[in-house]
């Protein structure tokens, strides 16, 4: 792999790739001291001072050129006011490879300047001799990961403990790929928004889990009925509903899951999470689940809640066939799924595990585009 070389300017996608210079020094340092900055980069120092960006205009960027990789301040091309930085990292000349990474400061995000900024520097790369670029992103970082997909990176699975954290620790890595060679434009998204955010049909609604799920989610999931039904039927920790709530919408982007909350639509309250699970893209197959507050059972919204999940799945998704399991003597989830349409397809012994290291049956259920009811 060529040496990349940095000219003097890069302008395209409405973004200019340029040197720093000292002039953006209170820039950096206010980009880098923003909090979003800080939670998703550990390697910056905290606190992030005007001396740690001079260090790194003057010494850092330089250093990261000389050992083969790029440094560019990203800027406005009407002002020349830096708005993030992109850069090249880790070469692997014998292997054409390096790791592409970038932040936007507080004032420029939501224009697309990190999309912008990685099709630019990603172009450059790759004609310069580059052959496989890698990108790399917090677990919880959605918006870096649509940044990926927007830029043609494909996921390629998690880098387990992969990042040192600032206060100690490690933390797990996202990794998203481009070759030389992929098709131009974004990556096609296994699985896709939902229409305007959310799914409803008048009674309940249903959009993305997400952070502010914590507390409500949590309280289903400790609830002794609920757990019952629960793999393995031990209640959930907090650290645990946490960390799914905060990175659901990353499951959702790489295309494993699609974790939601269904709400009253009338009363906006919560009611329970519903999940499609994406287990079998290569034959169309994938998972239902779901779980309800016992407050709200027997008004048919756990039926309304499959028939909606099953609808978005079939119609936007293009699944073929969706399946579902329950405990056999669970007999009310089992009515729920009739209703929907399910048909029952047989019994897997032993499939799950149990209490106190047993193992218990699932009833499996299947369902497929036209026996969906209503």
């Amino acid at each position: 792999m060529s040496q990349p070389r940095q000219p003097p300017a890069i302008e395209a996608y409405g973004v200019r790739l340029r040197p720093f210079r000292l002039g953006d020094v209170g820039d950096i340092a206010a980009g880098c001291a923003d909090p979003l900055t800080q939670r998703f980069i550990d390697s910056l120092p905290s606190p992030y001072t005007e001396a740690d960006a001079r260090w790194w205009v003057t010494e850092g960027a330089p250093a990261a050129v000389a050992g083969g990789g790029a440094a560019y301040a990203i800027a406005d091309p009407a002002t020349d006011r830096l708005l993030g930085t992109v850069g090249l990292s880790h070469p692997v000349p014998q292997r054409g490879q390096a790791e592409i990474g970038y932040w936007v400061a507080p004032w420029a995000r939501g224009r697309g300047v990190a999309t912008a900024a990685t099709r630019s520097l990603a172009a450059h790369a790759f004609a310069t001799g580059t052959a496989r670029l890698e990108l790399l992103t917090h677990v919880e970082n959605a918006a870096s990961q649509r940044v990926a997909l927007a830029t043609g990176f494909r996921p390629e699975g998690v880098r387990r403990a992969a990042a040192p954290l600032r206060d100690g620790g490690r933390r797990d890595l996202t990794v998203w790929v481009r070759l030389v060679d992929d098709p131009p434009g974004p990556s096609t998204r296994p699985l896709p928004d939902l229409p305007g955010g959310r799914l409803t049909d008048g009674v309940i609604m249903l959009r993305r889990l997400g952070p502010e799920d914590g507390d409500e989610t949590y309280r289903l999931h400790i609830d002794p009925e609920v757990v019952q039904s629960r793999v393995p039927p031990v209640p959930a920790a907090r650290d645990e509903v946490d960390r799914r709530c905060r990175a659901a919408e990353g499951q959702w982007l790489v295309g494993t899951a699609a974790a939601m909350t269904v709400l009253d639509a009338a009363s906006g309250d919560f009611v329970g999470n519903c999940t499609l699970i994406y287990d079998q893209p290569a034959t169309g197959q994938a998972m239902l689940g779901y779980s309800l507050l016992p407050r709200w059972r027997g008004r048919g919204y756990a039926t309304r809640t499959v028939t909606l999940l099953a609808r978005w799945g079939f119609d936007h998704v293009g699944l073929s066939r969706l399946w579902a399991g329950t405990l056999p003597e669970n007999v009310a989830s089992q009515r729920v799924l009739q209703k929907a349409g399910f048909r029952r397809e047989g019994l897997l012994r032993g499939r799950l595990p149990g209490a106190a290291g047993t193992r218990a049956d699932s009833t499996v259920y299947g369902l497929l585009p036209k026996d969906l009811a209503g």
